[in-house]
């Protein structure tokens, strides 16, 4: 039986840099890379060293999302 990870959530992590780096660090162009990286820390229950800067994120995210 394979072992879980000791780093759950790194695929995404490492995803997320990709993506930014080719949008500029344009957080809004990865927006699905980074819901996904929400959904592991969710359910790894943010015990991946992964999961720190996703609040970072997700807070650039909301500050950079039009007000209506």
């Amino acid at each position: 039986m394979p072992q879980p990870s000791k780093e759950p959530c790194k695929k995404q992590a490492c995803d997320i840099q990709s993506c930014l780096s080719k949008n500029s660090f344009n957080s809004q162009r990865c927006l699905d890379v980074i819901e996904k990286l929400e959904k592991c820390c969710d359910t790894c229950k943010y015990e991946s060293t992964h999961c720190a800067s996703l609040s970072g994120l997700l807070n650039q995210i909301k500050a950079k999302k039009p007000k209506t």
